[in-house]
């Protein structure tokens, strides 16, 4: 009776919060999204903006532009032109689809605060009162590859391989981040003994991946290749601590090389706190360690990364403890959010704005209090690995690596 009462709760603190998040969305469209009207109220979104400039407003399948295709993974595209395709003609057509989209995805907000619940339900009013999360619902389609990737957490340490590896190979063919999932999920194989397990979860991932993806290759390959060649040739983007320095005066000359080394130094990192582990993880467990960490070193790091962070991060916390270093890090997230847009005010013509060297500040401190947190789970994991013959309660109290952890 009391988790029935707690997961009410946490799905009418969900639905308020995200409908809340729809006022704050409701100021762009009484502008109809102008610039700079649209960052001076730190409402953007890229929903109404794609609309028309991919075409889709005309009816057109997502990757048949070329190289003005929607730059997206495959599911999302689909997503995308799909809405499009029900949304009604006329003046109010952009207002329409934005709409649209917004009602779906807060349903799918709702759906993924139901999953976390099931993983860790202690921290998962964390989700809906997070400020960030709140405030970034409705920029994008992330929650799309976002409930997905959650999916794939949950049925994995229920040890559902087969549905995992589905739901995870959607989830890359949404929006291809959730692949470093897979680095984590080998490692748990490999310390379990696994290996037939995982050589059957790395197919079944690579095959959805390739059903997804391969007749949209075959169809419109130009358009499919246009989210992958954009990520290998683009420069230092909004967020990354690269364009940072490059508003502080620091070049960073072999850019892509760099990244990769530095995303490189960081799995590195990673597999040594893993192997530092006594006990085996689990994914949910581990995925803000590793998703936080490769979002830090990226060349792009967009306001919205903080849906995929924001759930992830209440499913790995293990003490009540270590909630402060939470907030200190959705500090860091409003901050940047609001100087993300008040920066983009300035350049694109308002009167006043955020000037560069003030949103290089607030980009470096979003990602060390993002990697603040990252060090506070890391240190909490080895400190619960090290309670000796305290593991075994520790296990109970914390559902770590049981299949009845998940109500």
């Amino acid at each position: 009776m009391n988790m029935r009462l707690t997961l009410r709760t946490v799905l009418f603190l969900t639905l308020f919060m995200g409908t809340l998040g729809l006022a704050k969305s409701a100021q762009c469209e009484q502008v109809q999204w102008k610039t700079p009207d649209q960052y001076i109220r730190a409402c953007y979104s890229d929903i109404p903006a794609l609309f028309g400039e991919r075409g889709l407003d005309k009816g057109q399948w997502a990757y048949s532009s070329g190289m003005k295709s929607v730059e997206y993974p495959v599911v999302t595209g689909a997503v995308m032109w799909g809405i499009a395709k029900i949304t009604p003609s006329g003046i109010h057509a952009v207002r329409s689809y934005f709409n649209i989209n917004v009602f779906l995805l807060l349903i799918i907000f709702i759906f993924i605060a139901l999953v976390t619940f099931k993983i860790r339900p202690e921290f998962s009013y964390l989700l809906p009162l997070a400020p960030a999360a709140v405030m970034s619902l409705y920029i994008n389609w992330d929650l799309w590859a976002i409930i997905s990737m959650m999916g794939a957490i949950y049925w994995f340490d229920r040890k559902k391989y087969l549905l995992s590896a589905l739901a995870l190979g959607i989830s890359i063919s949404t929006k291809f981040m959730p692949i470093f999932l897979l680095l984590p999920i080998l490692f748990i194989f490999w310390k379990k003994n696994y290996l037939r397990e995982s050589l059957k979860y790395l197919g079944t991932t690579l095959l959805t991946f390739a059903v997804i993806n391969i007749p949209v290759y075959l169809s419109t390959p130009q358009g499919w290749l246009r989210f992958y060649q954009l990520n290998i040739s683009r420069g230092p983007d909004w967020g990354s601590p690269w364009y940072a320095l490059s508003l502080l005066g620091i070049d960073v000359a072999n850019l892509n090389y760099l990244a990769i080394l530095s995303l490189l130094i960081g799995l590195i990192l990673i597999f040594i706190f893993l192997l530092e582990l006594s006990y085996i993880p689990t994914l949910a467990s581990v995925s803000f360690i590793l998703m936080a960490t490769a979002m830090a070193v990226s060349k792009v790091y967009s306001p919205q990364y903080v849906l995929w962070l924001t759930p992830l991060a209440a499913i790995a916390l293990i003490d009540k403890r270590d909630l402060p270093a939470f907030w200190i890090w959705q500090g860091g997230e409003v901050l940047y959010h609001l100087a993300i847009w008040e920066h983009l005010a300035l350049v694109t013509g308002a009167k006043f704005g955020l000037p560069p060297f003030a949103f290089a500040i607030a980009t470096l401190i979003r990602i060390v209090a993002s990697l603040y947190l990252v060090a506070i789970l890391v240190r909490r994991s080895l400190k619960v690995g090290n309670r000796g013959s305290r593991w075994h309660k520790s296990l109970r109290q914390f559902r770590f690596d049981s299949p009845e952890s998940y109500p």
